[in-house]
């Protein structure tokens, strides 16, 4: 069985405060490109959360 979610910005995702503090480490002027796009991948897993086990799976998929 799957489940679809359709993310749109006006999602509310919540973030754990280590995934958060983390978000921290990248640069302002990009760091809204990069919630955003974890904040995707957390929804298209069915996630209501992003949390640091999530946080790492999405840099490690961007290579980083």
């Amino acid at each position: 069985m799957s489940v679809s979610i359709n993310y749109t910005p006006d999602t509310a995702m919540e973030w754990s405060l280590d995934a958060e503090q983390t978000l921290k480490e990248v640069p302002f002027f990009i760091r809204p490109v990069v919630r955003k796009s974890i904040e995707k991948m957390a929804a298209s897993d069915g996630k209501t959360m992003v949390d640091s086990e999530l946080y790492a799976r999405a840099k490690a998929a961007r290579g980083r």
